[in-house]
């Protein structure tokens, strides 16, 4: 896949990847890899945000046109979705009164998930090029798989968690909840309730950075393969005898059997995220 330079002017592969791999931040510039929170990852909240926005219309556009007769593809798709999360839901959190939240909650996150993870599928180029265009800067950066970036992530995980909290202090109540954290899982004696509470506390940190982080890795572990791809057909324009042919030949190959194996990823994670988050919400809804 062409850079848009000349081949003498052209980057190498290492500053290819890095330069797709560094985000448009509130900085203005690069940003090396130290924890910041005064730094915003633009492109992740933008992206994330037009993902969602374009979730909710294509939602409300097929609830408007929903009909009791033979359904469209699209009508039926839906359908097939609700009915799959609804099932989910019910096995997973016996409340009826929560369900009424969780299940619409767990919807919401399966169809912006796998929204966000389709942005993988657009050209690795495309957007970052049109953004060098429109600020005529060449320098310019732009990553925009929101699910690829671990602040994008790890920001969701922690709102189940959230979510997780106020459900065990409306279930329990919050005297109940605080005797669970320090006489489970090991007992109400009163030496075990430092372990107790250690444990707990492992546990809620264990369930919300494992959540993050698996949605993380399995994105930005496809990325890497797109770009990796891409540096093959870049290398066509600067390759003698059949090596360049080969070359945009396997880059063809490789791109089009990886991006049909990308969607069952991007599917997948969506879905292995969304159950996730109703598991960990059943989870408190139950006493130990």
């Amino acid at each position: 896949m062409a850079t848009g330079h000349e081949a003498a002017n052209a980057p190498t592969a290492g500053e290819y990847i890095v330069h797709h791999l560094t985000h448009l931040n509130s900085t203005g510039h690069a940003q090396a890899s130290v924890i910041d929170f005064s730094v915003i990852n633009l492109d992740t909240l933008v992206f994330s945000i037009l993902m969602g926005v374009l979730g909710l219309f294509v939602m409300w556009r097929v609830a408007k046109s929903v009909t009791a007769g033979v359904p469209g593809r699209m009508q039926a798709a839906v359908e097939i979705v609700l009915e799959m999360v609804n099932n989910q839901a019910k096995g997973i959190v016996h409340s009826e009164e929560s369900r009424k939240f969780v299940a619409p909650l767990a919807l919401t996150v399966f169809i912006w998930i796998f929204l966000m993870n389709s942005m993988d599928f657009l050209p690795l180029d495309l957007l970052p090029t049109l953004w060098q265009t429109i600020t005529g800067d060449h320098h310019a950066y732009l990553r925009v798989v929101p699910t690829a970036d671990l602040n994008g992530t790890l920001g969701m995980s922690i709102g189940v968690l959230l979510v997780c909290l106020w459900y065990n202090v409306k279930i329990k109540g919050l005297g109940g909840w605080i005797h669970e954290l320090f006489t489970a899982p090991f007992g109400s004696h009163p030496l075990l309730y430092p372990v107790n509470f250690a444990m707990q506390m492992i546990e809620f940190l264990a369930k919300t950075v494992s959540h993050g982080m698996r949605l993380f890795g399995n994105m930005y572990a496809g990325e890497l393969v797109f770009m990796l791809i891409a540096l093959m057909g870049a290398a066509y324009g600067g390759s003698t005898g059949l090596t360049g042919p080969l070359l945009w030949i396997g880059h063809v190959l490789a791109g089009s059997a990886w991006a049909i194996f990308h969607i069952l990823i991007v599917a997948l994670q969506a879905f292995i995220f969304m159950m996730l988050t109703l598991v960990y919400i059943g989870q408190a809804h139950e006493s130990h």
